[in-house]
């Protein structure tokens, strides 16, 4: 995609600390990272997102994403990591080229997610039905 930060990452158009590359994705430090170590792996080919990402390229991201994960928790002493994967701006993805990102974490601190909502789940029964698959 023409204006799209990440494919001109890729193309070698604008700099990043690249730390993988294989045949369809490439892994590099985020520039505002939340904490030391935090990476995005992306594909080499542009989706926008989970939806409309090739199933094939999917499964090689979260295969990288483990091998990052561990060199992450191996080579920088992470406890544990956080991984992110958000899908359109209203949940948060500010790229339009689908990533995944590797948030290590060294403590308890520095990191807050949240869980507020008005949602109750007083339909939980309804929505699983709803989007339970039928048998084919």
């Amino acid at each position: 995609m023409e204006n799209c930060i990440f494919c001109k990452i890729i193309k070698g158009e604008l700099p990043c600390y690249k730390i993988y590359e294989d045949a369809t994705v490439i892994v590099f430090l985020d520039i505002n990272p939340w904490t030391k170590g935090h990476c995005l792996v992306v594909p080499k080919k542009h989706f926008q997102d989970i939806f409309d990402v090739d199933e094939q390229v999917l499964k090689n991201l979260i295969l990288v994403v483990k091998k990052i994960s561990f060199l992450v928790k191996e080579k920088l002493g992470a406890k544990g990591v956080n991984v992110l994967q958000n899908n359109r701006k209203i949940a948060g993805q500010l790229v339009p080229h689908i990533h995944f990102q590797i948030i290590p974490r060294y403590d308890d601190k520095g990191l807050t997610m949240s869980h507020q909502s008005s949602y109750q789940g007083k339909d939980l029964e309804i929505v699983a039905k709803l989007l339970t698959p039928t048998p084919n």
